[in-house]
This record gives structure tokens, sequence and C-alpha cells, in this order.
């Protein structure tokens, strides 16, 4: 596969997903803010963003700002549902499909022009039929490249439909906000800002060589080559993600190191089962915070050899938490996230494997009993009576 010269590449991504389902199932919901989840915002309409709710926030932070908001609690499986029907007209509009989350897709339609026309028509025949047959609003970025299709359906949001023609490529892109480039976070936008670069044009102006000092080598290139355009990945259906990961919102209370100790027991359980399922093993656990002031920090270590046993991924972890301490009790956390990268497959785990076998032999032996009587069935003694939030809906691992 290549990335050809026309704007063929569709870019889909439900608006709202939670909260259009929400909307969607109760009619009393439609045209007000609604905010899906109490503790820790997971969704909020197009409504309640207007004053300000945000995913993630914290519920108290989220009535404030929007106090005639309807709070509703999470239904994962009517939006394991809902993505389901999304995809099923993804995969009837083209057999080249790149699920990136449970509600959203890249999708190439270059081949379909003699059967089904110009790629704008097939955006729009494919959100008219995701309304109609689904009844959820959708948008769709049209580009040349997988970049400009998620940008251009960012800019388009709510429920709308952008095409950016090969020739009106730089002048759509150039005049954007920084903050629209794939990979610009809150830090990233706060140094580029501080040296006077506010758009993408701007960055566009640097060298490689400038912008590599200025951000590191990965960073600097990656953004180089996005600001002039430069994306020559194609859609890939069916490609196995190279990460497991789960996380959590904390809300703004400030947890002891127990319970948030509770918390990354819970995610590495979560995340070593879905592994084991998947037949799985990885190198590099991932430790991902984010802090009262907003702020991210990543730190990883990778091991000598890949494994999806739960134990030896928990040590990893809790040693990258604890070197995270002392900016924790500055700082606060608001979110943990655990992920195991460089994966690869298992052929070797078997679930007939016996107690005195290999050091997964008792992690599979539980996944057994929670696969049979659910995943409640059996927990760590840490867990007892604890809050492990939701476990969200996802595309198959």
């Amino acid at each position: 596969m290549f990335v050809s010269g026309d704007a063929d590449i569709l870019h889909a991504d439900l608006d709202s997903f939670y909260a259009s389902v929400e909307q969607r199932d109760d009619p009393r919901l439609r045209g007000r803010p609604v905010i899906v989840g109490g503790g820790v915002v997971l969704a909020a309409s197009y409504q309640a963003k207007a004053y300000g709710v945000r995913t993630a926030m914290g519920g108290a932070q989220a009535r404030r700002l929007c106090p005639m908001a309807i709070v509703v609690p999470p239904r994962m499986s009517a939006y394991t549902e809902a993505s389901r029907a999304v995809f099923e007209v993804f995969h009837d509009t083209t057999p080249l499909v790149e699920a990136l989350s449970i509600d959203e897709a890249f999708l190439a339609v270059g081949g379909l022009r003699r059967i089904r026309g110009a790629p704008a028509d097939i955006a729009e025949r494919l959100r008219r039929r995701v309304a109609e047959e689904v009844g959820l609003p959708i948008t769709v970025g049209v580009a040349r490249t997988k970049f400009l299709a998620k940008v251009a359906s960012r800019v388009a949001k709510p429920d709308g439909l952008l095409v950016v023609p090969p020739e009106r490529e730089l002048a759509f892109l150039h005049p954007l906000p920084v903050e629209m480039l794939w990979g610009v976070g809150r830090v990233t936008a706060e140094k580029l800002h501080g040296w006077g670069i506010t758009t993408v044009a701007e960055v566009a102006e640097l060298s490689e060589s400038t912008l590599v000092s200025l951000l590191g080598r990965a960073a600097g290139r990656h953004l180089h080559a996005l600001a002039n355009n430069r994306d020559p990945r194609p859609v890939q259906p069916g490609r196995r993600r190279g990460s497991i990961g789960s996380q959590r919102a904390l809300g703004r209370s400030r947890l002891s190191p127990e319970a948030v100790d509770a918390v990354l027991v819970g995610l590495v359980d979560r995340v070593t089962r879905r592994m084991r399922a998947a037949g799985r093993v990885g190198r590099t656990v991932v430790l991902r915070l984010r802090f009262d002031d907003f702020a991210r920090v990543t730190r990883s270590h990778t091991l000598a050899g890949p494994t999806a046993h739960t134990e030896t991924i928990l040590a990893t972890a809790r040693t990258l938490l604890a070197a995270a301490t002392p900016m924790i009790e500055r700082r606060g956390l608001t979110l943990v996230g655990i992920a195991v990268a460089n994966l690869g497959d298992d052929e070797t785990v078997q679930l007939t494997l016996p107690f005195d076998g290999p050091p997964m032999a008792l992690d599979i032996a539980v996944d057994r009993v929670k696969g049979r009587f659910g995943s409640s069935a059996v927990t760590r003694g840490v867990l007892l009576g604890k809050d492990q939030g939701y476990e969200m809906p996802r595309l198959p691992d």
C-alpha cells in the first residue's frame, strides 16, 4: 500500500461519543448539557463543553462550571454495541479500515471511485448512514494523508465534513495553531509559545536541526515533517496494537500512597489479563501520570525479556511510581496509567499449564476463573472493597 496523490483518506470520528449515545437513548437529554460519570467526567456533550467541562475533569468542578448539567452513570455495554454498529458501516464502506479507538478510524477509499463515487461523496453517505442506522453524529475529514484527515475532522467538529484538496493543503494547515500538530500537548505548546511560535506556519519555517535542538530529536523531526505536510503512512487494516494499556482518572482529592498503589495494582491486573487473553507478551513497562496542574510525565523501563506475568510487570511499575513520588507529593496526582509496549506474540501461553509450572501458571488459572465467573470472582486482597473504576470499552487487542 502507498499514499496516493489524491484526497482519499477519511478520518471518521464520533462526536462526544458516550454523551451522544445517552442523548440518543433518552430524548429528555437531547439539546441539553450532559455529563457522563459522577466522580470524574468520562464524557461531556457539546452543550456541557460550552461551559468548559472537559473529559477527566473532577465531577465537582464540572458541576460548578455547568450547574444545570444532567449527570448520568456510564453504560459501557451500550457504548460497545453502538461502536460495533458504527464499525459495521465503516467496513461496509471499504475493506481498508484502520481502527484507532472504539469511536474513530481511518478509511482508505481511493479504489472505490468508479463504484461509489468521489471520496467526498463516500464520506457524506457514511455520515448519513451512521446518523440513520445508528442514530449518532459523526464528523469526517478527508485528505491525502492520515495526519491532514485527522486535522480536518477536528476543525469540522461537531457533526461536520471537511475535504482538504491536495492543492490547498498548506493553505489549510499553516494558519492553524501549533496545538493542531499531532503530538503537541500542553507542555510542548507552552515551550513553542515561549519561543514566539504559535502557528504551524512558524514551525514549518524552522529547520529540522533547530526544532531538534529545541524539542529533542524525536519530537523535533516529527513536528518538522508534519508542519511541512510530510506523512507517508498508509491506512493499515488489521494492524495489531503496539502496546496494551489502561488508565484511571483520580479526581482532585489527594490520595494516600496506599490508595495510589491499589489503583496501580488494579490497572496492572487489567492490562496483564488482556495481554494473556490476546496471546501477547511485552518488554517495556510504561507509567503515565497527570498532575493537578494538568502537566503529564511518562516513565518507562525495558525488561530483559518479554512477559505477561502480572507480578513482574507490577514490580516494575511500582519501581517507576516510587521514583516519581517526590513529584506526586509536590504537585498532586489526578491520573495514573499503565501500558506494556514492545509487544510480540506468545505462542506458549496455554490455559492448561499446571500450578507448579512457569510464573504465569497461576495468572492463567485466575484468568480462567474470571473468564467463567466474571472479573470480580477472584480479587486481590488489596483491592477488596475498593472502587477500581470503570473498565472502558475498547477495540480487540
